[in-house]
């Protein structure tokens, strides 16, 4: 990979641009980082009042797998990345074929398969130190008579979706074989992992950023607060987790993005389980690979955010290690924000909220709200833990947002 250096013009006159697969907010805070370097930026995103569309220099508004599409991206781009991982991996092998394609489609793969997912946690433990939860397959009918006759210790548990799970949907939690059946039958008796539930004590996630060298940063664990499966908040500064855990955690991360050769960002979230147990109170959950909602407040608590390294990695410029220099709280904003409590629309609060010091507030641009939906966050700043814990507590009161006795 020789480096796209920002503002650069190719021998066919074509100014330094970078690409993304996808238009939502990942992609349009992807596409605010490049342009603040100075890169031009396309977006391949069928909707056309996506948030990332609408900021781009370029937006093709086509199918994510329109060969068409594709080809005008790779066109116009020397580089090409995705927002989100559900993006068809055929796509970003086709773009592979004639420019640098960063999270690779095979990596890329394994992060929409439960299945293949856990196997590479598996095969990393002896290095990492830290496996995910005990797990069994359930493809078959055969498997799923297996698993009521001989797994009876992954119960309780949960069944998940091999493919297509995110925020909470396509996941059942199940106590007897019983109820197991009637999940997977619930589920369209698709492919699933059912996983065995644990003593969870906190919820963590590590964001690593490999370039195409091998050169690897990192930000320090994040501690994540979910509500009904969807994130709500970030604690983000030193403290917010016991120290040799979050060195675990961070080396783990590491070690799974080494050892699939990973370029990018990767964002690995953990579970904190109870001390005492053989998992030695860490276990893998899950990966993105692409920046992650938990790191956010990296925009405004870091002097390099999780979309600057995005950047980096994906053009091949040098990896500067991050530092923070505030802590930070995340809160993150659904559309319900939008609604009072007999369900008719209102306009939040914002006067009150961009009152009180160290908020910054990012809307995503999305032109409808609705109960569930992603359409920002806040994130909070300020010389010390205290002060930043004053005042989340404050906007989250102001904007009836949940969570609130996690801060």
């Amino acid at each position: 990979m020789s480096p796209v250096y920002p503002g650069s013009i190719d021998a066919a006159g074509q100014r330094a641009t970078l690409g993304v697969l996808g238009g939502g907010q990942l992609g349009r805070m992807f596409v605010h980082a490049a342009q603040r370097l100075g890169y031009f930026t396309a977006v391949l995103e069928p909707d056309a009042q996506s948030p990332a569309g609408l900021v781009s220099h370029h937006h093709i508004q086509t199918n994510y797998d329109d060969p068409a599409g594709l080809a005008q991206l790779a066109h116009l781009c020397q580089a090409i990345t995705t927002e989100f991982e559900n993006v068809p991996a055929q796509a970003l092998q086709t773009l592979a074929q004639t420019r640098p394609v960063a999270p690779s489609a095979a990596v890329v793969g394994i992060a929409q398969n439960r299945i293949e997912e856990k196997a590479h946690f598996a095969a990393c433990a002896a290095v990492s130190g830290v496996t995910c939860a005990p797990y069994a397959v359930v493809e078959t009918t055969a498997q799923l008579q297996a698993v009521q006759a001989g797994r009876a210790d992954l119960l309780p548990g949960i069944l998940k979706t091999a493919r297509m799970g995110y925020d909470g949907k396509g996941q059942v939690r199940v106590k007897t074989t019983d109820e197991l059946a009637a999940a997977w039958a619930e589920l369209g008796s698709v492919a699933c992992v059912l996983e065995k539930m644990l003593p969870l004590t906190a919820e963590c996630s590590v964001l690593v950023a490999r370039g195409w060298d091998g050169q690897v940063v990192s930000f320090a664990p994040q501690r994540n607060v979910h509500v009904n499966g969807i994130l709500a908040v970030t604690h983000a500064y030193e403290g917010n987790m016991p120290a040799a855990l979050a060195d675990r955690a961070r080396d783990a991360a590491v070690s799974i993005a080494q050892h699939i050769g990973y370029v990018g960002v990767l964002c690995v979230e953990f579970f904190v389980v109870e001390d005492g147990t053989e998992h030695g109170g860490l276990v893998v959950n899950e990966m993105a690979p692409r920046p992650h909602n938990s790191g956010h407040y990296t925009l405004d608590a870091c002097d390099a955010s999780q979309f600057d390294l995005q950047v980096h990695t994906m053009a091949g410029l040098p990896l500067p290690q991050p530092r923070q220099h505030s802590p930070a709280i995340m809160l993150n904003l659904l559309g319900d924000v939008w609604f009072d409590t007999s369900g008719h629309l209102q306009e939040p609060d914002w006067h009150s909220v961009l009152s009180l010091p160290g908020t910054h507030l990012h809307l995503y641009g999305k032109v409808e709200a609705r109960p569930g939906r992603k359409m920002g966050h806040l994130t909070i700043t300020g010389p010390d833990v205290a002060s930043v814990q004053t005042v989340a507590y404050r906007v989250a009161g102001l904007l009836s947002l949940p969570g609130l006795d996690a801060i």
